[in-house]
């Protein structure tokens, strides 16, 4: 999953960078609402993070034009601990949750999650297809109860697919969603992780839709 970050303050900054790549995001960041807006007006983010206090652009001036824009990514404000107001106008500008500062990284963390996986239809964090299951709490793969070890790359891989589950996804999309803007994408490995998966996973779940990509179905 690919996370957009915007956010002003450098240690904060820091910090929800290095505990989100952590847990298996890909993350771009931005220290202003102008950076912001326009990575979030031209790539494609599962969740984005967003100060309400920016410099050039306020956070719920850039969420604004996200909204008309069309952009229907879910955004996760971050307010002042006494801003009440805050909360309402980033909520009104079409904020899909907020986080009071200062907050626990497992809490906002645990948001994310939600947010994303509501973004996909989903209600459980645990996701399944056959046999295969998913803990997105702690990054966990099992087939038939037995942990299947992934690399962080393909574990992304993964995850996008379950998240959207019986939709035909491109390579192109696939790129976009498990690497980073400053990463050196090549759509060529996609196809090297998928078979990884399938060898490692040894379950026919993950079909190849000639000229399309992939999707991720039910074993028959």
């Amino acid at each position: 999953m690919r996370l957009l970050i915007v956010e002003d303050e450098p240690v904060l900054a820091r910090q929800l960078n290095e505990a989100l790549e952590n847990f298996g995001y890909a993350i771009d960041m931005a220290a202003d609402g102008e950076e912001g807006h326009f990575l979030g007006s031209t790539e494609e983010y599962d969740a984005v993070i967003l100060d309400l206090g920016l410099p050039k652009l306020d956070g719920v001036t850039v969420l604004e034009r996200w909204r008309m824009e069309g952009r229907t990514m879910p955004v996760l404000v971050l307010t002042a601990r006494e801003s009440w107001s805050d909360k309402v106008a980033g909520l009104d500008a079409g904020a899909d949750d907020y986080l009071t500062k200062p907050f626990k990284m497992e809490e906002l963390q645990a948001r994310l999650r939600a947010l994303i996986r509501r973004a996909s239809g989903l209600a459980s964090p645990e996701l399944s297809c056959g046999t295969v299951l998913l803990d997105t709490r702690n990054s966990r793969v099992t087939v038939d109860g037995a942990a299947v070890k992934l690399t962080a790359q393909e574990y992304k891989l993964l995850g996008y697919l379950m998240h959207h589950k019986g939709k035909v996804i491109s390579r192109t999309e696939l790129t976009e969603h498990i690497y980073d803007q400053d990463f050196d994408r090549d759509s060529n490995t996609i196809e090297v992780f998928i078979n990884r998966i399938r060898k490692k996973m040894n379950i026919d779940i993950i079909k190849t839709v000639r000229g399309l990509g992939y999707v991720l179905e039910d074993p028959a």
